[in-house]
């Protein structure tokens, strides 16, 4: 191109981006298929047009202080300036990329009462942020995001009952007209609008409280947040210390408090105030969202200059299998020598840590000691010699009242790391105790893990030690029969279809700790139904239940999974968590080493993801790197499924020795029965990937 046209068309291209017609000003991603409209009348409102087609009927905010300023109602534009970026960005603990090509247009509007709206459109999505320019104190009354849909929008509806939540919930797919006005849900969810998604979530959460998304009238979903917390129960009801027990409260929980006192706003700010990017992933592709980078560009940079300390990896885990070890000399339990075993199980296999999950501390409150089974500092001392790292559980309550104290003693005793939980909040005061535990952590070299966690929304990217967190309905829930999760008839919700909705959600908004590696593996119920034999109630032909209880049991001690072994194995090159855990027992394991040996050449974290099939909730084959080699990951719900990939990903002339495990012949009937095969491919041959119900495929590529 003449490079006078091209100077022409750069100009046109930012013109466009801040086009004036009134109060409404519009900008494009960079390949011009996201158009945003924004409209400053009466009230501040986008309008958000893909390929030419309206995804929602319009996007409404504001933003209130109880200084009487209100940003988003009748503003005054003083004056706009419109930029385009192109940035690279590193990250040092990589979900799925290295090396992230961050893109976009920006158009920052400035108003009269010194408040700043930027938004920013990328080619996956945009996003939104309000800047508060006042450097004064004062309280947010609210902040609202109002949706207004198109009608016939579907969702996948995190249901919560409660902003006191663990944040594990399923998605379940509902129309927006279908919800009952007062139905909320947590973040990140998505929708379904005339064949175009949108995810949306938020990053950049600092200081602030969570949001939630709240069911009104006439299709529209609106914020909800929880207040700011004025007053709740002591960390630890303790009648012997003087402690007074607050009538119609159960203060003398280890891990759960009582919000008494609330304000009627939902945070304080001291000084100017950068507030959450409110962040919309849209594409027709649901690929797409699982090869989303946004919330990682939309959020800080690392404080941490070395992270060269922050060593992602595997791990053995005790709690989902009960300590259960078998053919031991010795009484298996919350002891010494089970732990020894647990070490020397992940020396040898090379798996990075071991976790001592509840029940190594002399109790859930007295945290600054072990048991009397367990000598805590010889026992990481004998970790240490075998190059096994050790992560040690804690509840939050305790914690919050000594961090430093604490987590200066782990360190002083050689742990690598600390499982914070039971944390079920998320209000301002629970968003900054994350920040805090993170620095703390990190100024002792200690790797942090949420759990009963909201999602990830940029405190780990400004603190890498947070490598990873919960705030997902994963195996744990296969321990007991699900009676506590409303609006699904499936006593074990967590099965196959569930593993292939949540990295289209949940897992886009950052890592997950899934917790896969059930060994013990069930098939759907046996009769071989069709979707002519279904009835509107959920029974089939022969009036039996659509369910897997004649195969699945919750069994707490000896817990067993829904879908195949392979279905498990290609969790680990599929599910995003830098550190994954092993959660069966080392003793099963044994008795399966091939299973081992695979999953243990399978990285945490990646230079690059591609993602080649998917489509949500019902299948997903992707690729990963790390350094020269590629794994390929594949996962299915109960269809079977068969793909034929094209390797254009491998380097051209270049022979790769290939592993691969996958469903056996009879993994239909037996959901246990795997293969491993090796073989020899290049770029130019085709992988056949078949999938039996509820399975799963994985192979790993390695240069010759």
């Amino acid at each position: 191109m003449n490079p006078k046209i091209s100077i022409l068309v750069s100009i046109i291209a930012l013109i466009y981006c801040n086009k004036v017609a009134g109060q409404v000003y519009y900008i494009s991603s960079p390949d011009s298929h996201l158009n945003i409209s924004a409209n400053f009348t009466k009230e501040t409102c986008f309008n958000i047009v893909f390929k030419g087609q309206k995804v929602v009927e319009k996007i409404c905010v504001d933003l209130t202080l109880s200084d009487g300023r209100a940003f988003g109602s009748s503003p005054k534009v003083a004056s706009t300036k419109s930029e385009k970026f192109n940035q690279t960005i590193e990250v040092p603990v990589p979900n799925k990329d290295r090396i992230i090509k961050s893109d976009f247009n920006q158009l920052t509007i400035f108003f009269q009462k010194k408040y700043n709206l930027i938004i920013r459109a990328y080619n996956d999505g945009f996003a939104y942020r309000f800047i508060d320019n006042k450097n004064n104190s004062k309280n947010v009354i609210d902040e609202k995001l109002e949706f207004h849909f198109n009608d016939g929008t579907r969702s996948y509806f995190p249901w919560e009952e409660s902003t006191y939540s663990h944040n594990e919930r399923l998605y379940n797919r509902v129309g927006i007209s279908n919800l009952t006005d007062k139905d909320f849900c947590s973040l990140p969810v998505l929708f379904d609008s005339n064949e175009t998604k949108i995810l949306f979530s938020e990053a950049s959460l600092y200081d602030y409280p969570g949001m939630f998304l709240e069911k009104t009238p006439y299709n529209t979903l609106v914020s909800k947040f929880p207040r700011y917390v004025l007053k709740a129960t002591s960390a630890i009801f303790d009648p012997t210390k003087g402690d007074q027990k607050l009538e119609g409260t159960e203060n003398d929980s280890d891990r759960t408090q009582q919000i008494v006192e609330e304000g009627d706003y939902i945070a304080k700010i001291d000084g100017k105030k950068e507030f959450p990017w409110r962040v919309f992933i849209v594409s027709e592709d649901d690929r797409t969202f699982v090869e989303s980078n946004l919330i990682t560009q939309l959020s800080e940079s690392s404080k941490l200059e070395d992270t060269s300390w922050i060593k992602p990896g595997k791990v053995a885990w005790d709690w989902w299998n009960a300590n259960n070890v078998y053919g031991v000399d010795f009484k298996a339990g919350i002891n010494q020598e089970t732990y020894k075993y647990y070490i020397d199980f992940a020396s040898k296999n090379n798996i990075e840590y071991i976790l001592l999950d509840e029940g190594w501390t002399k109790s859930t409150t007295q945290i600054y000691e072990a048991n009397p089974n367990i000598q805590i500092e010889k026992l990481i001392d004998y970790a240490s010699s075998k190059n096994v790292g050790v992560f040690l559980w804690v509840l939050w309550k305790p914690l919050d009242k000594d961090m430093d104290g604490l987590l200066k003693l782990y360190s002083s005793w050689g742990a690598a790391g600390v499982k914070v939980d039971f944390m079920q909040r998320n209000d301002q005061y629970m968003v900054r105790s994350y920040e805090k535990i993170a620095e703390v952590a990190a100024k002792y070299k200690i790797l942090v893990n949420f759990h009963g966690a909201f999602k990830p929304s940029g405190i780990e990217r400004i603190w890498p030690n947070v490598i990873t967190y919960e705030g997902v309905m994963g195996n744990e829930q296969n321990k007991w029969k699900v009676n506590h999760f409303p609006f699904s008839d499936n006593i074990y919700p967590v099965d196959p279809e569930h593993n292939l909705t949540i990295p289209f959600i949940r897992m886009v908004a950052g890592p997950m700790d899934y917790t896969p590696g059930a060994m013990t593996n069930a098939n759907r119920f046996d009769y071989k139904w069709s979707p002519a034999d279904l009835s509107p109630q959920g029974f089939n032909a022969l009036g039996q239940p659509l369910s897997t209880e004649d195969n699945m049991h919750a069994i707490n001690t000896r817990p067993m999974v829904t879908g195949t072994r392979a279905h498990q194995v290609a969790m680990y090159t599929v599910f995003e968590s830098p550190l994954q855990m092993m959660c069966d027992s080392p003793s099963l394991y044994k008795k399966e080493q091939e299973t081992v040996d695979f999953i243990t050449q399978i990285p945490t974290v990646w230079d690059e993801t591609i993602v080649l099939e998917a489509a949500v909730s019902d299948y997903i084959v992707l690729a990963r790197r790390s350094g020269e080699n590629w794994h390929l990951g594949a996962m299915t719900d109960w269809e079977p499924r068969d793909f034929e990939i094209q390797l254009s990903f491998l380097n051209e002339n270049t022979d790769y020795f290939v592993q691969i495990y996958k469903d056996g012949i009879n993994a239909d009937r037996n959901a246990m029965d795997y293969k491993i095969d090796q073989k020899t491919m290049n770029s130019a041959t085709p992988l056949n990937v078949q999938m039996s119900s509820g399975g799963g495929f994985s192979a790993i590529f390695t240069k010759k």
